[in-house]
């Protein structure tokens, strides 16, 4: 079934989803089969990646209620990856759910069938049903951080969660790193913020780290990837960069 990763953090704005859709494309760079999938309900790793979500006739919502399975929903989108989309009804899937049996592992049932090497789950911003969903299917997690003040506020909230998904459902789930993001080397608080992480998580500290860059914050408004949109920008560099990293990191797990 290869490797499933989560990508989540419980606060907005700080990479969650430009990281999903750039990791995944730079892992096929790498002769890799990816998939994503978006449990979170803005959809903006589907429309980031060129789908109209009004136009989406089978979505996760139909996968983690068992309508369908997964080779039937499953899109191939920017740079040869997989996506499984997030449509607009999607906000009400922890309403369905939650009189359902075994309703924690349902996204993890609907992906046995999955063979690519990657998995990528991009999250809702918030301790949900469908974030424990993601967290018991993943093997993984990678938590972006932004290089701002409160960069670590109620990270302390999500690493309990995970522990308890750990403890009772998952005891194979593992913090694959956590990725800097938005660094601005003109100021010093992000140095601040960067050796402020450092010393809460060590060497779990992914080695690149994502610049603030303004090609990367203009892509998904045109549907598109780093890759598609301006490759040789900062942000492309660093994406690729931290896609040999987690395929290291992944192998030696």
């Amino acid at each position: 079934m290869g490797h499933i990763i989560a990508v989540l953090n419980q606060k907005g704005g700080v990479g969650k989803t430009t990281t999903v859709i750039n990791l995944a494309v730079y892992l096929k760079k790498l002769d890799k089969s990816v998939l994503v999938v978006d449990i979170d309900p803005q959809g903006n790793a589907t429309s980031g990646m060129g789908v109209d979500k009004q136009l989406i006739n089978l979505s996760t919502k139909e996968l983690m209620l068992g309508s369908h399975q997964l080779e039937k929903i499953i899109l191939q989108v920017e740079d040869g990856v997989h996506l499984v989309p997030t449509g607009q009804n999607l906000a009400t899937l922890e309403l369905d759910l939650v009189n359902k049996e075994n309703r924690e592992f349902r996204l993890k049932q609907s992906l046995q069938r999955s063979r690519h090497d990657y998995t990528i789950i991009d999250c809702p911003p918030s301790l949900s049903l469908l974030t424990v969903n993601a967290l018991t299917a993943a093997d993984s997690i990678i938590i972006p951080v932004q290089t701002e003040y409160y960069a670590l506020e109620g990270l302390g909230q999500l690493l309990e969660v995970v522990q308890l998904v750990k403890q009772g459902l998952n005891p194979n789930i593992e913090l694959l790193g956590v990725l800097l993001t938005m660094y601005d080397t003109r100021t010093s608080l992000a140095e601040q913020v960067k050796k402020e992480v450092e010393g809460h998580f060590g060497s779990k500290v992914f080695d690149t780290v994502v610049p603030r860059n303004v090609r990367l914050a203009e892509a998904p408004s045109h549907g598109k990837t780093i890759n598609s949109y301006d490759k040789w920008s900062k942000g492309a560099r660093a994406y690729k960069s931290l896609a040999k990293e987690v395929h290291q990191r992944t192998v030696s797990l």
